[in-house]
């Protein structure tokens, strides 16, 4: 289950804000007007965009357009619910075998649980379920980085197209040094397409292809997860030995979240006994 990640556009919308407040502060609403020069966006973004054609075949192109989305969306699959969730299907197991599983499975929504489980019903020796789990895990690895690929490559070429577009600026200066009038204006023009580039390379491509890489890493850090669960069930593992190895996944604070939990339920279980 999939939702909206608001940081995403928060953090581009209040970096552009800024670089607008920035220049405003300075120089008014006519000075704003100074820094949009059509030319230079087209030769940025024009330059940008046959450059990833050239690097690129199209249907990596394709592919980021939906890599790209990823940035704009977060997994809400929580740790904790997911390490209960096996130690649920752990407890089924035992009592009334791998079988009875596949009934679990209507309400599981994710497919690499889902493949898991199956796999470990089909009576699948544990080793084996491990190296295809981790094959697709690759798999999705691989594909991730092609898609971020193209937008890593973004980052690079915005700025050396910004560049390109400032030294076009200043050849056109130059062959005008005869008017030293048209000299401050011709140079500012020049230097805004370094400008966009830096600008689109360090407020959108370079800290979305960040985050893509980081949901990556999350990624494959809960399918492994999900890949000791598998086992753990299959093998007929007690359930609490399960949870104990699963729960060294959980970070510090969801270890401290866990036995504040606890406590506060032994504690209302003392209550109710005593009254």
């Amino acid at each position: 289950m999939t939702k909206k990640d608001l940081l995403t556009p928060i953090g581009i919308t209040v970096g552009f804000a800024m670089v607008m407040f920035g220049i405003m502060a300075n120089a008014g609403f006519g000075g704003f007007k100074s820094f949009i020069q059509v030319s230079s966006i087209l030769i940025v973004l024009g330059g940008l965009t046959a450059a990833i054609l050239v690097n690129f075949n199209m249907s990596e192109v394709k592919l980021t357009f939906r890599v790209t989305k990823e940035a704009f969306k977060t997994s809400d699959m929580n740790l904790r619910d997911l390490i209960s969730l096996f130690v649920s299907l752990s407890e089924k197991a035992r009592r009334e075998g791998l079988l009875a599983l596949e009934t679990e499975l209507e309400e599981v929504e994710d497919p690499f649980i889902k493949k898991g489980i199956l796999l470990a019903v089909d009576g699948i020796e544990p080793e084996v379920i491990n190296d295809i789990m981790k094959a697709e895990i690759v798999a999705v690895e691989e594909r991730h980085q092609k898609g971020r690929a193209i937008i890593e490559k973004a980052g690079e070429y915005a700025p050396a197209w910004g560049m390109i577009g400032t030294l076009i600026g200043l050849v056109l200066m130059l062959q005008s040094l005869s008017n030293p009038a048209t000299l401050g204006p011709q140079m500012a023009v020049a230097l805004l397409t370094t400008f966009y580039g830096t600008l689109l390379a360090n407020l959108v491509f370079i800290p979305m292809a960040g985050k893509l890489e980081n949901k990556t890493y999350e990624e494959i850090f809960i399918k492994q997860v999900i890949i000791e669960g598998v086992i753990g069930v299959q093998s007929g593992q007690n359930p609490k030995i399960l949870e104990e190895k699963l729960s060294a996944f959980l970070s510090e604070s969801d270890k401290n979240l866990e036995e504040k939990e606890q406590v506060e339920e032994e504690t209302l279980g003392a209550t109710a006994n005593e009254s």
